[in-house]
């Protein structure tokens, strides 16, 4: 049985525990959950242990390879008797203590432990709260492990051990344990460890032993005087997984790229969190941390959404536990694929939360996701039902838009029915590129999508106002071509094809002209949309005409329905923001641009 799926057994028991502990907090008055924080912090948990799979070689592969030929001393079964587990265990823990602590001091190993402390309560769902990014370095600090001959399967369960040991520590409803607390990691001292006090951060770091935090002076009982305060001193303010992962690297990045001196684009990962060049907090100044400024991130949630963010968080946890299951056995496509629409639903349960998108446009991206993997993966029955439906869902959330803006002027007399119009030839050339022998009516069907694109982009701004854009864009639609013409491309459909490749060039030429003009959010999703559209057609071409490509399915669908959301959703938004500022929205008819 691999980890995963042990992982995938004991989930159950984490649930419960779970429950317990809320149920517990409630009649207590304590209660230490909140539904999205909660939600937010599993979530990256399952994130996390889907993409583990795609690192064996970090996870255990250089430590097996390093101790088939490196180990110092020769296995003799010690390892494998009472005295060599719990040393072994032992040993664990210490080089995790290590593992953890520079976790706290080394900005790049910050980077991705961040994420276990970005949550501002404390609670078992917190424990599920891991890195997605972990695996790419934290492997270093077990190999000594490797060299003193301990077997792989011995080092993974001691790991294993380790980590299911500090899942019931994550809990404000059990107290000081007394002696207990000095020795052994405990609720107590790793409340403290999760705290941003003064007199609590970087403190009680030992995994399973207090032993190592007393031998190296990072040892500090709770004060029940100064309640903890938790999360992180820079707080994350957002329920995006991706994001979570990504902001402290993000952080590190900025600073290296905007310093001057070179040894400093160095010195910003190695150095302590919160270190920052001279010049580069100088130029870019940040305010001080201040604990009693410290407000609880919490955006409105209606009922509604939370009942409906709940299901659609039901639904994933399955499909990770299904994921998890088969993932050693599956091959890498297949998991690639589920991955990328796992990760997709649970981006969208996130945005949701936040306010950011409508449950139309989670049902849309996660049809998306679902349609792109299910073709992935030859579930051609399944693939048959999610395609059609992913641009019915465009359709419905379009209409569902118009009919709730304020302003009944948005739903005509020409921009929603062209935006409309787009979907629905989007809707029959998906219909006719599932059918065998209607890639020309297919063709056709996209091609007048395209129009409308085209069409709906031009409204209030010139035509191809980035002439720079336009050129970049015409000369890989040339090379696009060129490309088919050379590589196999049927003489009958060269007249096709090229009315095609100059429709969807003129649409993303015009695109980016519209994000050039308008200069804000919507209209650069808009156009990195139309970019995708491009990239899918091609490939999808290349594909056709010229050589299969490995994972063909996954390529083209990916970067198509990239394309269909990030276009629909771009324009709700920017018809939103639009007519909050008494302009005249895309979606309704303005008046001519006097460059026009």
């Amino acid at each position: 049985m691999s980890p995963s799926q042990i992982i995938v057994l004991a989930t159950p028991v984490f649930f419960a525990l779970i429950a317990i502990e809320f149920v517990v907090g409630l009649r207590r008055g304590r209660n230490t959950y909140r539904f999205d924080d909660a939600l937010n912090s599993i979530s990256l948990g399952m994130l996390s242990q889907a993409s583990v799979v795609f690192v064996p070689l970090l996870k255990i592969g250089i430590y097996t390879a390093v101790f088939s030929s490196l180990a110092l001393v020769p296995d003799t079964g010690f390892w494998t008797t009472l005295p060599g587990w719990l040393l072994a265990l032992l040993f664990y823990d210490f080089l995790y203590y290590w593992n953890h602590r520079l976790g706290h001091t080394v900005g790049v190993f910050w980077a991705a432990h961040v994420v276990h402390h970005q949550s501002q309560d404390y609670n078992l769902s917190t424990a599920l709260r891991q890195p997605s990014s972990y695996p790419l370095l934290g492997w270093v600090f077990y190999l000594p492990m490797a060299l003193a001959g301990v077997p792989p399967l011995v080092f993974a369960v001691v790991a294993l051990i380790d980590l299911l040991y500090q899942f019931w520590i994550h809990t404000g409803q059990i107290g000081s344990l007394g002696r207990f607390d000095r020795w052994f990691a405990s609720p107590s001292n790793h409340r403290v460890h999760h705290a941003v006090n003064d007199r609590y951060v970087d403190k009680n770091y030992g995994g399973i032993l207090m032993l190592w935090d007393h031998l190296f002076g990072s040892f500090e009982p709770e004060d029940p005087r100064e309640p903890c305060v938790y999360g992180t001193r820079s707080p994350l303010n957002s329920w995006d997984p991706l994001w979570a992962n990504a902001e402290v690297y993000t952080a590190l990045a900025r600073d290296s790229w905007h310093t001057r001196h070179w040894a400093d684009k160095l010195r910003v990962w190695l150095k302590p969190p919160g270190w920052r060049p001279a010049d580069v907090a100088a130029a870019f100044p940040k305010q001080p941390f201040d604990i009693t400024t410290v407000k609880t991130y919490a955006p409105p949630v209606t009922r509604p959404v939370r009942v409906f963010a709940a299901w659609q968080f039901v639904a994933l946890l399955g499909g990770v536990a299904a994921f998890l299951w088969r993932a050693d056995t599956a091959a890498l496509s297949h998991n690639l694929a589920w991955f990328t629409a796992l990760f997709a639903g649970l981006w969208a349960v996130g945005a949701l939360l936040q306010g950011r998108i409508s449950r139309g446009e989670v049902l849309l991206i996660e049809c998306a996701a679902l349609s792109m993997a299910s073709a992935a993966n030859g579930w051609t029955a399944v693939h048959l039902v999610f395609k059609p439906l992913t641009m019915v869902v465009a359709l419905a959330v379009v209409i569902a838009a118009m009919r709730s803006r304020a302003d009944s002027t948005l739903t005509g007399p020409r921009g929603a029915s062209l935006l409309l119009a787009a979907l629905a030839a989007s809707l029959a050339g998906d219909v006719f590129l599932m059918l065998d022998g209607l890639f020309i009516p297919g063709l056709a069907a996209f091609l007048l999508a395209h129009i409308a694109y085209i069409a709906l982009f031009r409204q209030g701004v010139p035509w191809l106002a980035n002439r720079s854009a336009a050129w970049g864009v015409a000369a890989v639609g040339l090379g696009m071509y060129t490309v088919l013409w050379f590589g196999g491309l049927p003489p009958g459909l060269r007249g096709p094809v090229a009315a095609y490749v100059l429709a969807i060039g003129l649409m993303a030429a015009q695109a980016l002209g519209r994000a050039s003009v308008q200069r804000d959010g919507p209209s650069l999703v808009v156009a990195v949309g139309a970019a995708c559209f491009m990239l899918s057609d091609a490939l999808l071409a290349i594909n056709r005409f010229v050589s299969p490509l490995p994972m063909s399915a996954f390529w083209v669908l990916g970067s198509y329905y990239a394309a269909q959301c990030l276009m629909v959703m771009g324009v709700l938004r920017g018809a939103a923001i639009a007519l909050k500022a008494n302009r005249y929205p895309l979606l309704r008819a303005p008046e001519r641009h006097p460059d026009a």
